[in-house]
Parts: structure tokens; C-alpha cells; sequence
């Protein structure tokens, strides 16, 4: 099963090295930078979806020193609970990401699929095979004539990672629908119904 899941992180690796090349190319040109961004998308509602991510999210965070993941686990117990008051008063929250540090990812490098393509327009395949524009973040120069990323192979292919992942056990377990703050609470993903 080590062996199993090794395999699997190393081919989610792989695809998030294809998603910043993507990202890359989809940017390249235009300027766009995050740089000095007074509306920091690291406050931004996302609920992530998969246990390979998850998975590979704790590898990191098990790889800190001590008073570090000590520091990051403290601030996402304090998201968890300002979203969910935020949620009880009917408002979307805004709370910054646990892994956050002075503006810049402190897990940068096993952050999640969300935060890596944010910020580019891009297409999506909808249900009925269609793509769907998105316009990306309003910092993103308008008129640009750069491609948009097209997210639709980056997801198909996690959604292989996922399911190559859990196997038989995919319709078993709960779906994911997890913050990043609500996933570092609950602790590593537990594979087994």
C-alpha cells in the first residue's frame, strides 16, 4: 500500500509540474503579477475535493519542523472557527489561509490544485462537453491575447490520480469538501471506510 501511495504522489508531482507550466504559459507575456495585491485570494472561500491532494498536502506539512506545522495547525483551528461563524451569520467567509506567512505560501510547494491555477482566465469542460470561459482574477491585463488555460486535461487527469488512489474504495468513502484549514483539522486523510 506505501509503495501504492508513493507512486501515486509522484504522479500528482508530476501533474503539478504540468499545471505551473500551463499556468506559466497562460501568463507569460501579459504581466500579470500577484505582487502588491491588496485583495490577497489566499482569503478566498476554496473547498478542495480530493484525498490524493489532501494526502500529499500532509507529506509537506509532516516535513516542517515542529513549532511550525505547531504555528500552522493553531491558525487553522482559528480559521475553522471564523468560517464556520462567518457561515452561521449567512456571509461568505474571507479568513486568511492557515499556511500563509506575511503574504507569501509557507506550503507553497505542496499546495493545492486550486491555488496553483488560480488567477488566469481558463476553460473548463462543463457536463455537456462544452467548454466554459472564465475571465480569471480582475488584476489579469485586459485585451490580453494570451491563451486561456484550459483546466479541463489537469482535472481529468487528477480525477485519475483520485481514483487510481482509492481504488474499490471510491464509492465507500465520504466525499471530500474541505477547506485547507478544515483538512489540517482533521488530520491526514483516513483512506478506509
Amino acid at each position: 500500500m506505501k509503495s501504492t501511495r508513493t507512486a501515486i504522489l509522484r504522479r500528482l508531482e508530476a501533474l503539478y509540474t504540468r499545471m505551473a507550466q500551463d499556468y506559466e504559459a497562460a501568463a507569460q507575456g501579459t504581466g500579470f503579477t500577484c505582487a502588491g495585491c491588496a485583495q490577497n485570494c489566499c482569503t478566498s472561500h476554496f473547498q478542495h475535493h480530493t484525498y490524493a491532494e489532501w494526502l500529499y498536502f500532509f507529506k509537506g506539512l509532516d516535513a516542517l519542523p515542529a513549532p511550525r506545522r505547531e504555528q500552522y495547525m493553531d491558525r487553522a483551528r482559528a480559521c475553522v472557527r471564523e468560517t464556520h461563524e462567518a457561515l452561521a451569520r449567512g456571509e461568505r467567509p474571507a479568513v486568511m489561509c492557515p499556511v500563509n506567512d506575511d503574504g507569501l505560501c509557507g506550503m507553497y510547494a505542496h499546495r493545492l490544485m486550486i491555488c496553483r491555477l488560480h488567477g488566469v482566465p481558463h476553460l473548463l469542460a462543463g457536463r455537456d462537453g462544452q467548454p466554459q470561459a472564465y475571465p480569471g482574477c480582475h488584476r489579469f491585463p485586459a485585451g490580453s491575447t494570451a491563451a486561456p488555460l484550459d483546466r479541463t486535461p489537469l482535472y481529468r487527469d487528477l480525477a485519475r490520480i483520485e481514483m487510481d488512489l482509492l481504488g474499490a474504495r471510491l464509492r465507500s468513502l465520504p466525499r471530500v469538501n474541505l477547506t485547507l484549514a478544515e483538512m489540517m483539522v482533521q488530520g491526514p486523510p483516513r483512506l478506509t471506510p
